[in-house]
């Protein structure tokens, strides 16, 4: 990359999803003269949401903000006032709703149990046909014996192997790291203090965010690398790191998502933000109503359907498939990384893992403190 004497800016920052817009924010408020791009029409990278006739739209899948650390929540009401939405999905097999997560709700659904002891009781019955497993051979497995049958084949079994596309018999058991089972009557997703969606979607946060630098969407990075390096001594980096070095090793695996959006003239679809279809039959794993994240009263709802599909140069790269080949592929890609010290890989291209938002601003705050000599 150009020396600084010669540079057009301080920073250029490919990706202005939500690593990049908290660096550059932090960046600019240091004094630093940058360049955010992206080779997306739009800014924001998954967290972008589209105003539509006053919805706002998840364009790439539900988002809700939940965090324990007081620091991370703070900061991001920096940007915008959030609501008090409580993440209380939903569940459909077989034509039955059940609640989310795992509690005390589900387990009456499913088998009539009252009390917390009634229902451990009948968790453990199931678990004990198991006991034989000493070691998972895969995720069935290691399902299996953690929660027995029926939670199981009603919401983990068909959920997983389309989120997949794979068996869950071929699928490694850490992947389920362990099973939440939560013996209260709370529908509440996250256990975490802080929760919420930010009035007016998440757009406007990033726009807040990188305000002050100049910005050039539309604008792949890949295809005038040798410029772009020119522009700037230091980098921020958020694309896929696979790419970055060329595929040297091969190419990191992903699964992606397809969205079908429709709107619809009534004035509530489905009543929840989230509803899951856990069925391996139904092809799509959720169905997002975006109205209620924001308590919507419009007399029309718009809807997205997600499907899991397998990940091509022509979709968006999701999930990490976070197998043994790809893991030693990423250790060496991480290895090349470190000869560069005027390069930031960050987020969940760059860093081949699924984080949520406030890990990712977390991350991103504490490069900004190295990187600015910032006090904590």
């Amino acid at each position: 990359m150009k020396k600084s004497n010669d540079s057009i800016y301080d920073y250029i920052i490919v990706g202005a999803g939500l690593f990049g817009a908290v660096f550059t924010q932090q960046a600019v408020k240091a004094g630093k003269k940058c360049l955010v791009i992206d080779k997306r029409r739009q800014i924001g990278g998954n967290l972008y949401t589209e105003n539509i006739d006053s919805i706002n739209v998840h364009k790439y899948g539900a988002h809700i903000f939940h965090t324990s650390n007081r620091e991370i929540w703070n900061y991001i009401n920096q940007f915008a006032d959030f609501n008090n939405f409580i993440n209380s999905p939903l569940a459909n097999y077989n034509g039955k709703l059940y609640n989310l997560p795992f509690n005390m709700n589900t387990f009456y659904q499913l088998w009539g149990t009252q009390t917390p002891l009634e229902a451990k009781a009948k968790i453990a019955e199931q678990c004990k046909k198991y006991d034989y497993i000493t070691h998972p051979a895969n995720l069935e497995e290691h399902a299996l014996k953690m929660c027995g049958d029926d939670i199981y084949n009603t919401f983990i079994k068909g959920y997983t192997e389309k989120q997949w596309g794979r068996r869950a018999t071929e699928l490694p058991s850490f992947i389920i790291k362990r099973i939440p089972l939560r013996f209260v009557y709370n529908n509440n997703y996250f256990n975490d203090t802080f929760q919420g969606i930010p009035v007016g979607g998440y757009t406007p946060i990033i726009e807040s965010m990188i305000k002050g630098a100049e910005v050039q969407i539309n604008t792949d990075y890949f295809e005038n690398k040798t410029y772009f390096d020119s522009l700037a001594p230091k980098m921020i980096f958020t694309g896929r790191i696979d790419e970055f070095f060329d595929f040297k090793f091969g190419k990191l695996e992903y699964r992606s998502l397809h969205f079908e959006h429709e709107r619809l003239e009534i004035n509530d679809f489905q009543g929840n933000a989230v509803v899951n279809y856990n069925e391996f039959d139904v092809p799509f794993t959720r169905i997002i109503e975006h109205k209620h994240f924001e308590f919507g009263t419009q007399q029309f709802t718009i809807v997205s359907k997600e499907f899991p599909n397998e990940y091509s140069k022509d979709s968006e790269p999701y999930y990490p498939v976070n197998d043994e080949r790809n893991h030693t592929i990423l250790g060496k890609y991480k290895e090349l990384a470190k000869a560069y010290g005027n390069i930031y890989f960050g987020g969940r291209l760059a860093q081949y893992a699924y984080f949520d938002m406030d890990d990712t601003i977390e991350a991103a705050l504490e490069v900004a403190r190295k990187e600015f000599k910032l006090i904590k």
